[in-house]
């Protein structure tokens, strides 16, 4: 069949909460991205795990970068400060600073610790799906719908999005469900549409909170924006590749 849209963009969050990471290229598998989603954020007194979307305190998070070395380890910066190996006491520190309480970035289970790490653990709050789908398409509708807001697309996280042509009128992404696309020689399953949560509305670099982005995808979309798709043949993508109904 003819191609949809074009890749614009591919996004890896080695860091729960934490700003992505904008790569070329990324390598997916089964059950995940090489290298999304390894480590968490938490409150050092409780063990809670960051929830940007619920609570004031971890507002400031999506302004925290973070990055992979090309060995596979961390490095997160403040705003305004220099990039830091993590897990480790001197990032715990530039955070716990940032954020006004002590805060300690935790590898998700010992499979993604660093060599000779003994540090603690944490366990990641959920994985919903290998990939995160979002066409340029859905994001200009709700910018139809609410002009005076910024619908970036790092407010929503995803790991693919797509460039292709609006539709007037729709989502057109979350009408895909249970439909199978090819990006490349990747092959995928549309399995769900992604339900949005108060995340969407904090203000990153770039961008300002805006509850308005939130109201009008409970209004208008019932909640969601983009989609959520299984892996039925792993493969590298890169920025360009072309995107199909198989």
């Amino acid at each position: 069949m003819a191609a949809i849209g074009r890749v614009a963009e591919l996004w890896r969050y080695p860091a729960s909460s934490l700003a992505g990471e904008r790569l070329q290229a990324i390598a997916v598998g089964t059950d995940s991205i090489d290298g999304d989603r390894m480590f968490g954020l938490v409150d050092a007194a409780d063990n809670e795990i960051a929830r940007p979307d619920r609570e004031a305190k971890w507002h400031k998070v999506p302004r925290i970068r973070a990055r992979l070395t090309g060995d596979r380890k961390l490095e997160i910066a403040i705003p305004g400060g220099d990039w830091l190996a993590a897990p480790g006491t001197e990032s715990d520190a530039a955070v716990s600073a940032y954020l006004g309480f002590a805060a300690s970035i935790r590898p998700f289970g010992p499979q993604n610790a660093p060599p000779a790490y003994a540090g603690p653990l944490t366990q990641a709050r959920y994985n919903k799906a290998p990939i995160h789908l979002l066409t340029t398409a859905s994001l200009a509708r709700l910018k139809a719908l609410h002009p005076e807001g910024t619908p970036d697309a790092r407010r929503f996280r995803p790991n693919v999005v797509v460039d292709m042509a609006a539709v007037e009128g729709s989502f057109p992404e979350t009408e895909w469900i249970g439909r199978k696309l090819a990006i490349g020689d990747l092959l995928l399953t549309i399995s769900e549409p992604c339900r949005r949560c108060g995340f969407t509305i904090i203000a990153q670099d770039g961008f300002d909170n805006d509850p308005g982005i939130l109201r009008n995808l409970v209004r208008h979309n019932a909640h969601n924006l983009g989609v959520y798709c299984t892996v039925d043949q792993p493969a590298s993508v890169e920025i360009g590749a072309t995107m199909r109904f198989v």
